[in-house]
């Protein structure tokens, strides 16, 4: 297994997924508001078991993947971000991509976190990948999700349909398509 890396912003750390992270975990995914524009339907325990194990297999095979986002002052799990391969039956196709992804807890909006934790994300991704684009797909009622990739810089390149859903896709508009 490769060494997963840990990323330190001022306020927070980006760490590997652990196993005693799962209670929080669940409580996460198992919350309506946090999966509103993300699928929609809240993960039961057993599905976000799997989630958490299928981090770690991400970067055993890929080399990235995501991070558990952890307020420094509190210690407190506040989210994760990162980059996976999803396999995503949807055209146009953005395999091959870091396909970008971010999640926080709802009573964490609004503070900066999810900007501060992505730029670190970016950053390592943009020197450990070069040669890779990033992408993106937000649900078009995300508001928040939209303004904040607008912000990094992601630039819609098409709309799609995904599990009956419409959906935005972004990437960087300084990379290549």
């Amino acid at each position: 297994m490769i060494p997963i890396p840990t990323l330190e912003t001022p306020r927070l750390t980006l760490r590997a997924h652990r196993l005693e992270d799962f209670e929080t975990y669940a409580a996460l995914w198992g919350n309506e508001d946090v999966v509103r524009y993300i699928g929609g339907s809240p993960s039961t325990p057993e599905q976000t078991w799997a989630r958490l194990l299928r981090a770690a297999g991400h970067w055993h095979h890929f080399r990235f993947g995501f991070l558990i986002i952890e307020e420094k002052q509190s210690g407190r799990v506040i989210g994760e971000a990162g980059f996976h391969e999803a396999k995503r039956d949807m055209k146009p196709s953005i395999e091959g991509t870091l396909e970008t992804g971010w999640l926080l807890s709802p009573d964490q909006h609004g503070k900066g976190y999810a900007l501060e934790a992505l730029q670190a994300l970016i950053a390592w991704g943009e020197q450990s990948f070069p040669a890779m684009t990033m992408t993106a797909i937000i649900n078009p009622e995300n508001q928040p999700s939209l303004k904040l990739a607008a912000k990094l810089g992601f630039q819609e390149f098409a709309r799609s349909e995904y599990h009956g859903e419409v959906i935005v896709l972004s990437r960087p508009g300084t990379q290549p398509a």
